[in-house]
């Protein structure tokens, strides 16, 4: 699908989607309870990846089909280690190619067998408890899996981590659901103690609206737009509420994004379109995403008259400007390059097409519904 947007100011109420960091907690965990109502569930491409791989979970074996979804496979590929599930993890677009072999190493050092190490990944074998290292500045996901999974365990464990926690917002998060769902992971000076033996209890559970995608209309005002956002928790532990805290400060921008990647798309475009010359920094973590987002922001942005450059530490450097050119670009597969593409839409010189507009099914399916609502001129150029 592509879509045309035509320039436009956005006005109205809008509530962003529910949470999709927190609906994954929350489905697992439930899981594991056995139950339990969950309210707000988002429903989103990832989030049915991830329902349908729990339908195995009281099964020996599974075929799990985790879609684009790294969620997914990084949290489910230990829970299902620690229930003695043997497993086959499958995958499609640019999941294959997104790392997963730290976990894969601590799995198979701790009674799980790889028949195959790359996508589709075939283990069998118990999780058995201990010390498990892990770098901190790959992915934060991996620290999650291992979170939901051990307390599973009948005996204690530790994740020591090798390298400073990035992302830790995530992290925090996956502590407070498995807390609210009876479950206890201690932080330490090195990482996390995870007791054995515990149990998941059931429970109700409501999850928050998504402050990732509240940060496109977040961004859409400070560009210029009038859109009152309905819905947030003010006290949410997800990092991406920070956004709240950059659009009030004057550009230009200074951004330390080691917590926050989901949001740099964005942020580069709030770059982009405001006076001075900014900075987005620890940004290396964005080449291991959907795409290559350090390159695919800097390209798509460019293209359209912007200055954004890529520097040698993986910062981008953006120099502001009033408008952008407008034309067809590309999502390239990525659900939050086609949504940021769509907020800088609004101060483009001429109508902007993005190509492959679908992929924002992958965690917003409404985006552009919700576009038009807010009086955005959004054409749907083909099916």
């Amino acid at each position: 699908m592509d879509v045309r947007i035509t320039p436009s100011r956005l006005s109205g109420t809008v509530t962003p989607p529910a949470s999709k960091s927190v609906s994954h907690r929350a489905l697992i965990c439930s899981a594991l309870a056995g139950g339990g109502e969950i309210s707000n569930l988002l429903d989103c491409d990832d989030i049915t990846a991830t329902k349908n791989a729990l339908k195995a979970i009281r099964g020996k074996n599974a075929d799990v089909d985790c879609n684009e979804s790294a969620s997914t496979l990084r949290f489910l590929m230990p829970v299902f280690a620690a229930l003695g599930i043997t497993s086959v993890f499958r995958g499609r677009g640019g999941l294959p190619n997104r790392t997963v072999g730290p976990c894969v190493e601590e799995l198979a050092k701790h009674g799980i067998t790889f028949e195959r190490t790359e996508m589709p990944y075939k283990f069998s074998g118990v999780l058995t408890p201990g010390k498990y290292a892990l770098s901190g500045d790959i992915s934060s996901q991996f620290v999650t899996g291992l979170l939901l999974a051990l307390p599973l365990l009948d005996g204690d464990s530790e994740i020591v981590l090798t390298s400073p926690l990035q992302s830790k917002p995530y992290v925090d998060l996956t502590v407070a659901v498995m807390r609210g769902y009876g479950v206890v992971a201690e932080e330490t000076v090195r990482g996390y103690f995870v007791r054995g033996g515990q149990r998941y209890k059931p429970r109700a559970f409501t999850v928050e609206a998504d402050m990732s995608q509240a940060a496109f209309f977040a961004v859409a005002n400070a560009l210029g737009s009038d859109i009152s956002i309905s819905g947030l928790n003010p006290d949410s532990l997800q990092g991406d509420r920070v956004i709240f805290d950059i659009v009030k400060r004057s550009p230009p921008y200074e951004i330390d994004a080691s917590d926050t990647p989901d949001i740099v798309p964005i942020l580069s475009v709030l770059c982009a379109l405001s006076p001075g010359t900014s900075f987005i920094r620890k940004c290396s973590r964005l080449r291991l995403k959907e795409c290559d987002r350090l390159e695919a922001v800097s390209t798509e942005l460019n293209e359209m008259g912007g200055r954004v450059e890529i520097t040698p530490d993986d910062s981008l450097k953006i120099t502001g400007a009033e408008r952008l050119k407008g034309g067809v670009r590309l999502s390239r597969g990525d659900h939050r390059i086609a949504m940021s593409l769509a907020v800088a839409a609004a101060r483009c010189a001429e109508p902007l097409v993005i190509k492959g507009a679908q992929c924002v099914k992958k965690s917003y399916a409404n985006f552009f519904d919700d576009m038009e609502k807010l009086g955005g001129i959004v054409d749907v150029l083909d099916i």
